[in-house]
């Protein structure tokens, strides 16, 4: 199965420090705090999440160069955060602020 992608709109927070692969590659962490509201089951819930979020190569210097709070959108996919956590996290393919 190759279907793997998420789109989220919100507020860039905990921006980690820029650093780099032992190949030089730049990666950075940060999180992605999502608030909205949205229909489930004919109820409108109200959404407030956070999610641990990583991107490399250029696009972890497009975010090193932002602040806490920017407001973006992310595209990326899914995968655990290592072989021993379980933890998703989202790998970015493309951010644009909003």
């Amino acid at each position: 199965m190759e279907c793997n992608q998420a789109i989220i709109c919100g507020e860039a927070i905990r921006i980690g420090v820029l650093r780099y692969t032992p190949a030089g590659v730049p990666v950075i962490n940060f999180v992605v705090r999502h608030t909205s509201r949205q229909m489930e089951a004919n109820i409108t819930r109200q959404i407030n999440c956070e999610l641990p979020t990583v991107a490399i190569g250029a696009t972890a210097k497009t975010i090193s160069e932002m602040r806490n709070g920017n407001n973006i959108k992310v595209t990326g996919f899914l995968n655990r955060k290592s072989h021993t956590n379980q933890q998703l996290v989202l790998h970015v393919d493309s951010i644009t602020q909003i």
